[in-house]
């Protein structure tokens, strides 16, 4: 199916409840919201929230980076150079990821700069400007789209993974609340003995949280749900299994940190 329509208590949920119908992550999809959520008169009357989703269309990335030529006279024959060794595709990958990435801030409206750094295992494109912030998105989707994007379309042969698309230092402003976030909901989860869920996290999230928590014998940590955005049951030792999803509770990030 190319397109669904879907309903939740809200606009997230019913933006989730649609992915999982398509079966694809949130940067494939195109989202209308039809309604917002209402609360009825002491229960009664209220409405969902209703969204309408439809596959986005693959962005072609060769016609990003194939400009077209200007014409030229013809040039008087001449002897073929000497054959010279390409650089491997790895190295070329961060470049031409930058090049695509231009392209598409270019075609989207939106004035920044990016600029490539390498890194121990990676490669970071860097945005900066005075409207690089719209790119972040709610909880860092739209960087992560992009990230996505250009490792599966440029770097898929040899660099997968390692392309890295940063804005405002946004990252480690992120990494760094989840690890608040994980240590501060790992305690109350000991303290109350009780399992705690947090909010849908993307794999990146879940993985940072995971990590600060594997050191901690008396925790362990586990996904929950489907598609793209799962969320992450942190569990106290000793907590019986049949108890551990029905008691916990979704546990909100503070997006200010």
């Amino acid at each position: 199916m190319d397109a669904v329509e879907a309903e939740g208590n809200s606009i997230d949920e019913a933006i989730e409840n649609a992915l999982q119908m398509l079966g694809v992550p949130r940067d494939r999809a195109e989202i209308e919201i039809l309604s917002n959520a209402a609360r009825g008169l002491f229960g009664i009357g209220g409405r969902k929230a209703r969204v309408r989703a439809a596959l986005r269309a693959p962005l072609d990335t060769e016609s990003l980076l194939r400009p077209v030529p200007p014409p030229t006279p013809p040039e008087p024959v001449r002897p073929p150079p000497a054959p010279t060794t390409s650089p491997p595709a790895e190295e070329n990958a961060p470049e031409r990821a930058a090049a695509v990435l231009r392209e598409i801030l270019k075609r989207i409206g939106v004035v920044a700069t990016v600029t490539v750094r390498h890194e121990e295992d990676q490669d970071l494109l860097e945005l900066t400007g005075d409207t690089s912030g719209v790119l972040i998105g709610r909880r860092g989707q739209m960087l992560d789209a992009l990230e996505y994007f250009l490792n599966r379309a440029v770097a898929r042969d040899s660099t997968e993974g390692r392309i890295v698309v940063d804005s405002q230092n946004y990252r480690a402003r992120r990494r760094q609340s989840l690890e608040e976030l994980a240590r501060r909901t790992g305690e109350q989860a000991k303290k109350k003995r009780k399992a705690i869920a947090l909010n849908p996290m993307s794999p990146r999230d879940r993985r940072i949280v995971h990590m600060i928590l594997q050191g901690d014998p008396s925790l362990s940590t586990k996904s929950s749900g489907k598609g793209y955005f799962r969320k992450l049951i942190i569990i106290p030792a000793g907590e019986p299994r049949p108890d551990r999803e029905r008691a916990a509770a979704p546990v909100e990030l503070d997006e200010q940190r």
